[in-house]
Protein backbone atom coordinates (compact mmCIF):
# COMPACT_ATOMS: atom_id res chain seq x y z
CA UNK A 1 0.00 0.00 0.00
CA UNK A 2 1.14 3.80 -1.26
CA UNK A 3 2.00 5.94 2.04
CA UNK A 4 -0.07 8.83 1.80
CA UNK A 5 3.13 10.85 0.49
CA UNK A 6 3.89 8.64 -2.11
CA UNK A 7 0.03 9.44 -3.83
CA UNK A 8 0.62 10.76 -7.35
CA UNK A 9 -1.75 13.53 -7.86
CA UNK A 10 -4.19 11.48 -10.43
CA UNK A 11 -4.84 9.21 -7.83
CA UNK A 12 -5.41 11.57 -5.11
CA UNK A 13 -7.97 13.38 -7.68
CA UNK A 14 -9.96 9.97 -8.28
CA UNK A 15 -9.94 9.10 -4.66
CA UNK A 16 -11.12 12.25 -3.94
CA UNK A 17 -14.71 11.76 -6.34
CA UNK A 18 -15.29 8.32 -5.16
CA UNK A 19 -15.48 9.75 -1.36
CA UNK A 20 -17.85 12.26 -2.60
CA UNK A 21 -19.74 9.78 -4.64
CA UNK A 22 -19.97 7.63 -1.72
CA UNK A 23 -21.66 10.71 -0.14
CA UNK A 24 -23.82 11.27 -2.63
CA UNK A 25 -25.15 8.22 -3.33
CA UNK A 26 -25.24 5.53 -0.43
CA UNK A 27 -25.90 1.22 -1.05
CA UNK A 28 -24.26 1.22 -4.21
CA UNK A 29 -20.39 1.09 -3.25
CA UNK A 30 -19.78 -1.54 -5.57
CA UNK A 31 -21.45 0.01 -8.58
CA UNK A 32 -18.91 3.45 -7.53
CA UNK A 33 -16.24 1.55 -8.09
CA UNK A 34 -17.04 -0.49 -11.02
CA UNK A 35 -18.21 2.79 -13.02
CA UNK A 36 -14.63 4.06 -11.91
CA UNK A 37 -12.84 1.21 -12.93
CA UNK A 38 -14.77 1.29 -16.16
CA UNK A 39 -13.51 5.37 -16.15
CA UNK A 40 -9.72 3.85 -15.38
CA UNK A 41 -10.04 1.17 -18.01
CA UNK A 42 -11.23 3.24 -20.47
CA UNK A 43 -14.54 1.00 -21.58
CA UNK A 44 -17.97 0.95 -21.33
CA UNK A 45 -20.29 -0.88 -18.91
CA UNK A 46 -23.89 -1.98 -18.74
CA UNK A 47 -25.90 -1.99 -15.55
CA UNK A 48 -28.42 -4.53 -15.01
CA UNK A 49 -30.65 -3.35 -11.52
CA UNK A 50 -34.28 -2.76 -10.39
CA UNK A 51 -35.53 0.79 -11.09
CA UNK A 52 -34.40 3.04 -8.41
CA UNK A 53 -31.01 2.06 -7.25
CA UNK A 54 -29.42 5.11 -8.17
CA UNK A 55 -28.10 3.80 -11.75
CA UNK A 56 -29.06 7.24 -13.65
CA UNK A 57 -27.61 9.45 -10.13
CA UNK A 58 -24.58 7.47 -10.43
CA UNK A 59 -23.57 8.81 -13.60
CA UNK A 60 -24.99 12.06 -13.47
CA UNK A 61 -22.95 12.77 -9.90
CA UNK A 62 -19.90 11.15 -11.68
CA UNK A 63 -20.52 13.94 -14.94
CA UNK A 64 -20.60 16.56 -11.89
CA UNK A 65 -17.06 15.79 -10.74
CA UNK A 66 -15.45 16.00 -14.11
CA UNK A 67 -14.86 18.75 -16.07
CA UNK A 68 -16.65 16.40 -19.31
CA UNK A 69 -20.04 16.36 -20.75
CA UNK A 70 -23.16 14.45 -19.97
CA UNK A 71 -25.90 13.40 -21.83
CA UNK A 72 -28.59 10.71 -21.30
CA UNK A 73 -30.77 8.88 -24.00
CA UNK A 74 -33.82 7.13 -23.11
CA UNK A 75 -34.08 3.99 -25.10
CA UNK A 76 -37.64 3.65 -26.56
CA UNK A 77 -38.74 1.42 -29.32
CA UNK A 78 -39.66 3.83 -32.06
CA UNK A 79 -36.24 5.76 -31.86
CA UNK A 80 -33.62 5.69 -34.86
CA UNK A 81 -30.28 5.06 -35.20
CA UNK A 82 -30.02 8.88 -36.26
CA UNK A 83 -31.36 9.75 -33.15
CA UNK A 84 -28.47 8.92 -31.52
CA UNK A 85 -25.25 9.31 -33.60
CA UNK A 86 -26.64 12.73 -35.59
CA UNK A 87 -28.06 13.36 -39.45
CA UNK A 88 -27.04 15.33 -42.36
CA UNK A 89 -29.22 18.84 -41.77
CA UNK A 90 -30.15 20.25 -44.82
CA UNK A 91 -29.28 24.12 -45.40
CA UNK A 92 -31.88 25.96 -47.32
CA UNK A 93 -29.81 29.19 -47.05
CA UNK A 94 -26.81 28.05 -48.96
CA UNK A 95 -28.00 24.56 -50.65
CA UNK A 96 -26.09 22.55 -48.13
CA UNK A 97 -25.91 19.76 -46.02
CA UNK A 98 -24.56 20.57 -42.52
CA UNK A 99 -24.10 17.61 -39.97
CA UNK A 100 -25.50 17.67 -37.07
CA UNK A 101 -24.01 16.00 -34.08
CA UNK A 102 -26.71 13.05 -32.13
CA UNK A 103 -26.14 13.06 -28.21
CA UNK A 104 -23.66 10.43 -28.90
CA UNK A 105 -20.97 13.28 -29.09
CA UNK A 106 -20.33 13.40 -25.38
CA UNK A 107 -17.92 12.45 -22.80
CA UNK A 108 -20.47 10.43 -20.68
CA UNK A 109 -23.56 8.89 -22.27
CA UNK A 110 -26.43 7.02 -20.09
CA UNK A 111 -28.05 4.69 -22.20
CA UNK A 112 -31.25 4.30 -20.29
CA UNK A 113 -33.06 0.70 -20.35
CA UNK A 114 -31.16 -0.07 -23.86
CA UNK A 115 -32.85 -3.16 -24.01
CA UNK A 116 -36.31 -0.82 -24.97
CA UNK A 117 -34.95 0.23 -28.25
CA UNK A 118 -34.74 -2.51 -31.69
CA UNK A 119 -31.70 -4.42 -33.18
CA UNK A 120 -30.57 -1.19 -35.80
CA UNK A 121 -30.28 1.30 -32.78
CA UNK A 122 -28.35 -0.93 -30.52
CA UNK A 123 -26.06 -1.48 -33.43
CA UNK A 124 -25.76 1.63 -33.87
CA UNK A 125 -24.88 2.90 -29.99
CA UNK A 126 -22.52 -0.55 -30.17
CA UNK A 127 -20.74 0.70 -33.11
CA UNK A 128 -20.25 3.92 -32.14
CA UNK A 129 -18.83 2.58 -28.45
CA UNK A 130 -16.31 0.09 -30.36
CA UNK A 131 -14.98 2.41 -33.08
CA UNK A 132 -14.98 5.77 -31.09
CA UNK A 133 -16.42 7.35 -34.27
CA UNK A 134 -19.72 7.58 -36.15
CA UNK A 135 -20.01 7.38 -39.99
CA UNK A 136 -22.63 9.70 -41.88
CA UNK A 137 -23.14 10.27 -45.34
CA UNK A 138 -19.75 8.89 -46.27
CA UNK A 139 -17.93 10.78 -43.74
CA UNK A 140 -16.57 9.70 -40.30
CA UNK A 141 -16.38 11.86 -37.26
CA UNK A 142 -14.50 11.29 -34.23
CA UNK A 143 -15.98 10.65 -30.97
CA UNK A 144 -14.61 12.70 -28.15
CA UNK A 145 -11.14 10.77 -26.27
CA UNK A 146 -13.08 10.85 -23.11
CA UNK A 147 -15.65 8.45 -23.68
CA UNK A 148 -17.61 5.98 -21.90
CA UNK A 149 -21.14 4.66 -21.95
CA UNK A 150 -23.15 3.44 -19.24
CA UNK A 151 -26.01 1.49 -20.49
CA UNK A 152 -29.04 -0.01 -18.21
CA UNK A 153 -31.77 -2.48 -18.51
CA UNK A 154 -34.41 -3.44 -16.50
CA UNK A 155 -34.12 -7.48 -15.46
CA UNK A 156 -37.97 -7.48 -14.06
CA UNK A 157 -39.81 -6.06 -17.41
CA UNK A 158 -38.97 -8.39 -20.20
CA UNK A 159 -42.31 -7.60 -22.39
CA UNK A 160 -41.50 -5.13 -25.15
CA UNK A 161 -38.01 -5.21 -24.78
CA UNK A 162 -34.74 -6.66 -27.39
CA UNK A 163 -32.13 -8.59 -25.42
CA UNK A 164 -28.76 -7.50 -26.75
CA UNK A 165 -27.24 -10.49 -28.89
CA UNK A 166 -24.00 -12.29 -27.28
CA UNK A 167 -21.59 -10.73 -29.97
CA UNK A 168 -22.49 -7.56 -29.47
CA UNK A 169 -22.54 -7.81 -25.45
CA UNK A 170 -18.94 -8.63 -25.87
CA UNK A 171 -18.61 -4.92 -26.30
CA UNK A 172 -19.20 -3.92 -22.94
CA UNK A 173 -15.96 -3.69 -20.36
CA UNK A 174 -18.05 -4.93 -17.56
CA UNK A 175 -21.64 -6.25 -17.54
CA UNK A 176 -22.62 -5.31 -13.70
CA UNK A 177 -25.44 -7.15 -11.93
CA UNK A 178 -26.88 -4.73 -8.62
CA UNK A 179 -29.19 -5.40 -6.22
CA UNK A 180 -31.17 -3.71 -3.25
CA UNK A 181 -29.33 -1.73 -0.41
CA UNK A 182 -29.18 -3.27 3.29
CA UNK A 183 -31.44 -1.76 5.43
CA UNK A 184 -29.46 0.53 7.18
CA UNK A 185 -27.98 1.78 4.25
CA UNK A 186 -32.04 2.36 3.44
CA UNK A 187 -32.24 4.89 6.05
CA UNK A 188 -29.10 6.68 5.32
CA UNK A 189 -30.86 7.43 1.79
CA UNK A 190 -33.97 8.51 3.56
CA UNK A 191 -32.22 11.12 5.58
CA UNK A 192 -29.70 12.05 2.46
CA UNK A 193 -32.87 12.27 0.46
CA UNK A 194 -34.78 14.77 3.44
CA UNK A 195 -31.64 16.91 3.22
CA UNK A 196 -31.77 16.96 -0.86
CA UNK A 197 -35.59 18.29 -0.35
CA UNK A 198 -33.97 20.39 1.73
CA UNK A 199 -31.62 21.84 -0.17
CA UNK A 200 -29.08 21.01 2.28
CA UNK A 201 -26.04 20.44 -0.26
CA UNK A 202 -22.88 18.02 -0.51
CA UNK A 203 -19.60 20.16 -1.16
CA UNK A 204 -18.94 19.33 -4.53
CA UNK A 205 -15.08 18.59 -5.11
CA UNK A 206 -13.09 21.01 -7.88
CA UNK A 207 -14.18 19.12 -11.53
CA UNK A 208 -11.12 16.78 -12.60
CA UNK A 209 -9.81 17.72 -15.78
CA UNK A 210 -9.52 15.56 -18.27
CA UNK A 211 -5.65 15.49 -18.47
CA UNK A 212 -6.06 13.76 -15.49
CA UNK A 213 -7.85 11.03 -16.15
CA UNK A 214 -5.50 10.43 -18.99
CA UNK A 215 -2.29 10.75 -16.03
CA UNK A 216 -4.57 8.12 -14.41
CA UNK A 217 -4.96 5.82 -17.68
CA UNK A 218 -1.34 5.69 -17.95
CA UNK A 219 -0.70 4.82 -14.58
CA UNK A 220 -2.77 1.94 -14.57
CA UNK A 221 -1.66 0.59 -17.42
CA UNK A 222 2.24 1.12 -15.89
CA UNK A 223 1.10 -1.08 -12.45
CA UNK A 224 3.35 -4.06 -12.25
CA UNK A 225 1.82 -7.40 -13.01
CA UNK A 226 3.70 -10.58 -12.08
CA UNK A 227 3.67 -13.15 -14.78
CA UNK A 228 2.29 -15.44 -12.34
CA UNK A 229 -0.86 -13.28 -12.48
CA UNK A 230 -0.43 -12.83 -16.01
CA UNK A 231 -0.99 -16.77 -16.30
CA UNK A 232 -3.70 -16.92 -13.86
CA UNK A 233 -5.36 -14.38 -16.08
CA UNK A 234 -5.10 -16.89 -19.36
CA UNK A 235 -5.82 -19.66 -17.35
CA UNK A 236 -9.01 -18.31 -16.39
CA UNK A 237 -10.08 -17.78 -20.09
CA UNK A 238 -8.86 -20.58 -20.93
CA UNK A 239 -11.31 -22.37 -18.74
CA UNK A 240 -14.30 -20.73 -20.07
CA UNK A 241 -13.46 -22.33 -23.07
CA UNK A 242 -12.37 -25.96 -22.34
CA UNK A 243 -14.12 -26.33 -18.69
CA UNK A 244 -13.65 -30.04 -18.86
CA UNK A 245 -9.74 -29.49 -18.77
CA UNK A 246 -10.29 -28.61 -15.34
CA UNK A 247 -13.04 -30.56 -13.85
CA UNK A 248 -14.73 -32.85 -15.93
CA UNK A 249 -18.56 -32.64 -14.98
CA UNK A 250 -18.10 -28.75 -15.97
CA UNK A 251 -17.39 -29.76 -19.73
CA UNK A 252 -21.18 -29.79 -20.23
CA UNK A 253 -22.25 -26.42 -19.05
CA UNK A 254 -20.69 -23.63 -21.35
CA UNK A 255 -21.58 -23.55 -25.07
CA UNK A 256 -18.96 -20.68 -25.60
CA UNK A 257 -16.16 -19.04 -23.62
CA UNK A 258 -14.70 -15.35 -23.41
CA UNK A 259 -12.79 -13.90 -26.43
CA UNK A 260 -9.45 -13.03 -26.51
CA UNK A 261 -11.31 -9.26 -25.77
CA UNK A 262 -12.22 -10.57 -22.12
CA UNK A 263 -8.62 -11.58 -21.61
CA UNK A 264 -7.62 -8.03 -22.04
CA UNK A 265 -10.62 -6.55 -20.07
CA UNK A 266 -10.11 -8.68 -17.15
CA UNK A 267 -6.48 -7.22 -17.37
CA UNK A 268 -7.84 -3.90 -18.02
CA UNK A 269 -9.71 -4.42 -15.00
CA UNK A 270 -7.19 -5.99 -12.55
CA UNK A 271 -5.39 -3.14 -12.78
CA UNK A 272 -7.62 -0.50 -12.44
CA UNK A 273 -9.02 -2.42 -9.10
CA UNK A 274 -5.50 -2.61 -7.55
CA UNK A 275 -4.70 1.15 -8.67
CA UNK A 276 -8.14 2.30 -7.00
CA UNK A 277 -7.03 0.26 -3.76
CA UNK A 278 -3.43 2.14 -3.58
CA UNK A 279 -1.30 -0.53 -4.50
CA UNK A 280 1.22 -0.37 -7.10
CA UNK A 281 0.97 -3.99 -8.45
CA UNK A 282 -1.37 -6.89 -9.11
CA UNK A 283 -2.61 -9.71 -7.08
CA UNK A 284 -4.54 -12.41 -8.06
CA UNK A 285 -7.30 -11.32 -5.39
CA UNK A 286 -7.61 -7.97 -7.71
CA UNK A 287 -8.47 -10.75 -11.22
CA UNK A 288 -11.21 -12.15 -8.68
CA UNK A 289 -12.72 -9.53 -7.05
CA UNK A 290 -13.64 -8.25 -10.89
CA UNK A 291 -13.51 -11.75 -12.88
CA UNK A 292 -17.59 -12.37 -12.45
CA UNK A 293 -18.63 -8.31 -13.73
CA UNK A 294 -15.94 -8.98 -16.50
CA UNK A 295 -16.74 -12.36 -17.33
CA UNK A 296 -20.64 -13.07 -17.04
CA UNK A 297 -21.64 -11.72 -20.18
CA UNK A 298 -18.87 -13.34 -22.32
CA UNK A 299 -19.91 -16.97 -21.46
CA UNK A 300 -22.84 -18.95 -22.75
CA UNK A 301 -24.58 -21.54 -20.79
CA UNK A 302 -25.51 -24.87 -22.35
CA UNK A 303 -29.32 -26.32 -22.22
CA UNK A 304 -27.95 -28.73 -20.02
CA UNK A 305 -26.64 -25.74 -17.48
CA UNK A 306 -29.94 -23.83 -17.48
CA UNK A 307 -31.89 -27.28 -17.46
CA UNK A 308 -29.83 -27.47 -13.62
CA UNK A 309 -30.29 -23.91 -12.90
CA UNK A 310 -26.93 -23.28 -13.20
CA UNK A 311 -26.02 -19.50 -14.66
CA UNK A 312 -22.77 -17.26 -15.31
CA UNK A 313 -22.14 -16.30 -12.14
CA UNK A 314 -22.17 -19.88 -10.54
CA UNK A 315 -20.56 -21.84 -13.24
CA UNK A 316 -18.07 -19.30 -13.28
CA UNK A 317 -17.42 -19.66 -9.36
CA UNK A 318 -16.88 -23.16 -9.91
CA UNK A 319 -14.66 -22.67 -12.71
CA UNK A 320 -12.51 -20.37 -10.38
CA UNK A 321 -12.48 -23.11 -7.88
CA UNK A 322 -10.74 -24.82 -10.18
CA UNK A 323 -7.60 -22.67 -11.42
CA UNK A 324 -4.62 -22.45 -9.49
CA UNK A 325 -2.82 -19.54 -9.01
CA UNK A 326 0.76 -20.09 -10.31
Amino acid sequence: MESATNVSPSRQSILSLRNYLRKMIIGQERLLDRLLIALLADGHMLVEGAPGLAKTKAIKDLANGLAAGFQRIQFTPDLLPADITGTEVYRPEDGSFRFQQGPIFQNLVLADEINRAPAKVQAALLEAMAERQVSVAGTTHKLPELFLVMATQNPIEQEGTYPLPEAQLDRFLMHVSIDYPSIAAERDILRLARGEALHIEQAVPSMIPQETIFAAREEVLKLHMDSAVENYIVHLIDATRDPAKYQQNLGQLLEYGASPRGTIALDRCARAHAWLNGRDFVTPDDVQAIAHDVLRHRVIPSYEAEARGMNADRILAQLMQQVAVA
